[in-house]
Parts: structure tokens; C-alpha cells; sequence
């Protein structure tokens, strides 16, 4: 496989060129349709009056201007979509290159309360999900969020070989991409898939039989009357029963038309969707489970999602005057598409929702699988089992980038804390957050940015960025008391690895210290992991009174009146701080 980088520049102007030969033989169909609609006129002129080649000439002349209507409308897909995968590959482009900021942020999805995602920047400006994010959909957009924030640890290396899988499918996902961008729900599925599953019948079952009857009848009127044999009287009489009995029922079709107005362009989308998910070759055991979901039913889920658009159509017709005129005065057309309507809820309303759901989770591992495809050095966590938490080999964050970033070795058994101590500015919250979100992203299944990666799964928490609330009339000491009780409270369910940054910041430093030590002696008793930053030096006197303890540290220099980082983890305690200096160099003091 190419680089990405290269791969995206080739598509580009490959799909580029497709453009300019689609608008061409859009412009060229134009023309011929036009031509087709003049001459079609101009042959009904000339053989007017002239029975029945008038006929033949003007249905051959509708026939062949609706042919081309089609083409003309599949060409315009074809182009939309074509459309869709230039801007896939130019947004591509522009993200490998470090231009991602104007991206969607996530910003719905920040969460305080959370257990880290307001801590490591998952969401926001600048955040993870915002490099990370590809998903076209509003219900995959939702998918992606759940997924980075719902803490499990189960099936990593399942999802890592779906990942794998699919990252490889890159023309297929541009594809996918492609006609989801074209979806019309501009909000979840979920009103949509509550509505259908909710919806009872409230038209009488033996209606579509009288509309049968009653056609069939209309026809043997309309013979009857052609030949001459029954007075044109009796089937003006029959077309206005067929009017009556429509509008006995007009107020409830016009409900149930109300409701599902907005569904025909909907499902004309998402069978799209489904059959590219059906038609794909898949192997990886999750892919393929939710591949099965949408063949559950006698037919293909993307063949029951399009007979419900061609359905909606249908009814969406009772708009056309003549129809709703003629259409329900002899054959009753209101009620023969109310009735296909409700069967069609009667018999799929109880799957409807699972279809939705599997088009929202290949959404969402689009954006998993696509970052995957755009960083082939970041490597699979190994999932062990033994007495290291994590050991990491060149462990960086993701967002920096490879020539400024610089990446540490990290190795911590389980059960151990780290205590680590820094000057200002020298690395510790963006070790912390690379920590923090390479746990996460291996619990995702996600590739990690490191060398090398062995990991035996475990949920995160996190406090580093607590705040106080004026509405809750809540001071910033009582906020993050707050989130410790919360800390204390999950670790006695289960076992976490647990990052936090200055513990007990709002208090006295007297206070604090001892505050601070036995939180650190109380969480060494747990079955926990965990790094606290602080620049509290006498925190890391507790290495030498519980062996769970341990001292690691960020250092600084200062030469030539100049600050100096290597950003590098070492063993021990800093010595050097770097307050003082920085109020003096910048003249505050």
C-alpha cells in the first residue's frame, strides 16, 4: 500500500478528471434531452390528427425523455459522489499535513463529570476527536463519541483485526463516506426508528381489499364504457363513490402522510448504504456479525429500504392533482399507499432500528480504520497478561507533530504509582495526556503512537482540570474533593488506572502535603495503577515508605540565561524549579 499522503495526492486528481468527464456527459444528456423534447413536440405536430401514429409518436417521444431523466438523474449521483470522495481526499490531505482545526470539535460531547474525557482533551478545539473524526453521519458521529468514552476493555484485539480489515478497504470506505455525506437526516435516526417502532395501524385491514376490487372494477367500467356497450353516466357515478370513499379516510391518511413526509429521501439514502455493507467481503469476526444483522430477513435490508422510499414516493404523488384526482376517484391510490405503507411498518418495524444501528457503526469505524490508514508506524498494543500495566517503547502524543514531538520510554507494573515532579513547562501534563489517551485509544482498538506497546487492559480515571461552579455555588477545593470521592468510589468496583495533576491544588501547602500523602498512601492500597503529577518534592519522601511508590521526573536547564527541555522522563526527583526564574525573565518581579 502507498503512503497516504501519496495515495490521497493520486486519488485526488484521478477523481479530479472523473469530475470533468461526468459534467461533460451531463452538459451532452442535457442537449439530448432538450433535442429529444423538441423533436418529440415537433413529430406530435406534424401527426396530429392522424390516429394512431399520434400516439405512438408522443408515447415513443415521453417514453425516451423519461429514460434520459433517469440517466440524467443517476449521472448527478454519480457526480455528487465523485464530489464527496475530492473533498474526502483533499480534507485528507490537508489533516496529514496538520490542518485539521476546521473539523467538527466534539464540543457537544465535553463532559466534566466524565472519567477523563474533559481531562485529556478529548473533545474540543484542537481535541482527539476532532483529528480523529471522519463519520458522516449524525448516529455515527454519536458511535465515535460512545466509543472513545465507554471505558471497556473487552475484545481489543477483535476490534483491532476490524480495524486492520477495514483500513485496507480505503476505496471502499471513501465510497461508504461518500453516499453517507448524502443522507438527509440532519439529526439521529432515533426519532425516525422510535416513531416506526411505535407506530399501530390505524386503517382497517379489509381496505385493501375494496381497493383491489374497486380497481378492477374501474377497469371493466372504463371497457365497457370504450366500447360503447354502458353509458359514460355510470363510471362519472362509479369516480365519485371512489372520491367518497377516499375522503372518509383523508384526515388519517393526511397524518400519516405528515409523519412520514420526510422519510422517502431517507431511506432512498440509507439503502445505499446497506448495500454496500451487504456486497462488502468482510473476515474480521465483528464486521462480519454486524453484516449478518442486516441479513436477517427473507430479502436484503437495502432492498427493504428501497421498496420504503419507491412506497413514500408513491404516496408523496397524492400532491400531483391529477392523481389525487383520478388516481382516487378510480382506483382509490390513497388508500392503496396508506396500506402498502402500514404493511410495510407492520412487518420490519421490529428490525428497522438494528439496520440504522449497523449503517452508525461503519460510520464509525470509518474514522478508527481511516486513522489507522494515516499512521502505518503506530503500532498494536500486545496484550499481555503478566505483571507490567503498560510498557511502552517511544510512547508520543498522536497530535504532535513526528519532528517536534518528543517520545519517552514508559514501564509500570500493575499495582505501582508514580510520583512525578517537574519544573513548569517541561513536559509532565502532555506525558500525562499521552498516557492517558494511548490507554484509550488501546482500549478502542486503536494503533498507539509508540515503537513498540505491551498492555494488559485497564479503565482509566483521571483528574488534572477541575473547576470551580458559580451555578452550583461550588468552590474549586469542594470541586475537586468532588472528583477524588468520585475516584475513591469507582475504584472500590473495579480497578483503574488512575492520572491525576496536583492533588488538593486548592488548599494551603501544609495542608495539602498531608492531604496529598494520604490520598497517595490510600490509593497505594487499592488494586490500582496510577502517575501523580505534583510539585509538592516532598510527596516523593513516600518512595522510600511504600514500595508501591515510585519517583520519576521532568527536568530543566538553564544556560546562558536561556530555559532548556528535553522533555525526557528520568528516574528520581527534580531539582531544578523554574518560577522564580521565568517572573524575573519576564520582568514580573
Amino acid at each position: 500500500m502507498k503512503k497516504p499522503l501519496v495515495f490521497y495526492t493520486q486519488q485526488k486528481v484521478e477523481l479530479e478528471k472523473e469530475a470533468v468527464l461526468l459534467k461533460t456527459k451531463s452538459i451532452r444528456l442535457s442537449m439530448l434531452r432538450f433535442a429529444v423534447f423538441l423533436g418529440s413536440s415537433f413529430l406530435t405536430y406534424l401527426t396530429f390528427g392522424r390516429y394512431p401514429v399520434v400516439f405512438v409518436v408522443a408515447f415513443l417521444g415521453v417514453l425516451l425523455f423519461a429514460f434520459l431523466v433517469v440517466k440524467q438523474s443517476s449521472l448527478q449521483i454519480k457526480r455528487s459522489v465523485v464530489g464527496e470522495k475530492i473533498h474526502i481526499n483533499t480534507t485528507e490531505i490537508r489533516v496529514l499535513n496538520g490542518d485539521f482545526l476546521h473539523l467538527e470539535t466534539g464540543g457537544s460531547f465535553v463532559d466534566p463529570a466524565h472519567f477523563y474525557s474533559n481531562d485529556i482533551d478529548l473533545f474540543g478545539k484542537g481535541s482527539f476527536f476532532q483529528y480523529l473524526n471522519r463519520t458522516t453521519t449524525n448516529d455515527g458521529k454519536v458511535v465515535l463519541a460512545s466509543t472513545l468514552t465507554e471505558n471497556k476493555t473487552t475484545a481489543i484485539v477483535t476490534k483491532q483485526n476490524a480495524l486492520k480489515e477495514l483500513a485496507q478497504k480505503v476505496i471502499w470506505r471513501q465510497n461508504f463516506a461518500a453516499l453517507a455525506s448524502l443522507v438527509a437526516i440532519k439529526n439521529t435516526s432515533k426519532p425516525t426508528v422510535n416513531w416506526i417502532s411505535k407506530y399501530r395501524s390505524v386503517f382497517p385491514a379489509y381496505l385493501a381489499s375494496i381497493q383491489r376490487v374497486f380497481s378492477v372494477l374501474s377497469i371493466l367500467l372504463i371497457g365497457l364504457v370504450s366500447f360503447g356497450i354502458i353509458s359514460f353516466t355510470y363510471i362519472t357515478i362509479w369516480f365519485f363513490i371512489g372520491l367518497f370513499l377516499t375522503a372518509r379516510f383523508v384526515k388519517k391518511a393526511n397524518s400519516l402522510y405528515a409523519e412520514t413526509n420526510n422519510l422517502s429521501a431517507t431511506f432512498g439514502q440509507y439503502h445505499h448504504l446497506l448495500n454496500e455493507i451487504e456486497n462488502a467481503d468482510f473476515t474480521s469476526d465483528i464486521l462480519k456479525e454486524k453484516q449478518e444483522i442486516i441479513k436477517s430477513e427473507t430479502k436484503k435490508a437495502a432492498v427493504i429500504f428501497k421498496e420504503f422510499a419507491r412506497i413514500l414516493d408513491a404516496f408523496d404523488q397524492r400532491n400531483n392533482i391529477i392523481i389525487a384526482i383520478f388516481g382516487n376517484g378510480l382506483f382509490l391510490t390513497e388508500l392503496y399507499n396508506v396500506g402498502k405503507t402500514e404493511k410495510w411498518i407492520s412487518k420490519y418495524k421490529h428490525t428497522v432500528e438494528k439496520w440504522f444501528e449497523v449503517v452508525a457503526f461503519f460510520d464509525a469505524q470509518n474514522s478508527l480504520a481511516n486513522f489507522h490508514f494515516n499512521h502505518p508506524k503506530f503500532v498494536f498494543p500486545e496484550i499481555t497478561s503478566g505483571k507490567e500495566a503498560i510498557c511502552g517503547v517511544g510512547l508520543g502524543h498522536p497530535l504532535l507533530h513526528v519532528e517536534k514531538r518528543v517520545d519517552n520510554h514508559f514501564n509500570i507494573n500493575k499495582e505501582a504509582f508514580y510520583i512525578v515532579t517537574g519544573a513548569n513547562m517541561a513536559g509532565k501534563s502532555t506525558f500525562l495526556r499521552t498516557v492517558s489517551l494511548s490507554i484509550v485509544m488501546a482500549n478502542c482498538g486503536l494503533p498507539v503512537c509508540a515503537t513498540s506497546f505491551k498492555y494488559t487492559p485497564i479503565k482509566l480515571i483521571t483528574s488534572m482540570r477541575s473547576t470551580d461552579s458559580l451555578t452550583e455555588d461550588e468552590s474549586y477545593f469542594y470541586s475537586e474533593l468532588k472528583r477524588l470521592k468520585f475516584i475513591v468510589d469507582a475504584i472500590k468496583e473495579s480497578d483503574y488506572f488512575i492520572i491525576l495533576d496536583e492533588i488538593l491544588k486548592g488548599t494551603n501547602s501544609k495542608d495539602k502535603a498531608i492531604g496529598s500523602k494520604k490520598f497517595v498512601e490510600k490509593l497505594s492500597k487499592s488494586k490500582s495503577t496510577g502517575i501523580i503529577a505534583t510539585h509538592d518534592v516532598s510527596l516523593c519522601e513516600l518512595e522510600s515508605e511504600l514500595t508501591a511508590v515510585e519517583n520519576y521526573y521532568f527536568d530543566a536547564e538553564i544556560s546562558e540565561d536561556e530555559l532548556h527541555f528535553d522533555y525526557a522522563l528520568k528516574k528520581g526527583v527534580c531539582k531544578n524549579m523554574n518560577a522564580s526564574f521565568l517572573l524575573k525573565k519576564m520582568e514580573i518581579v
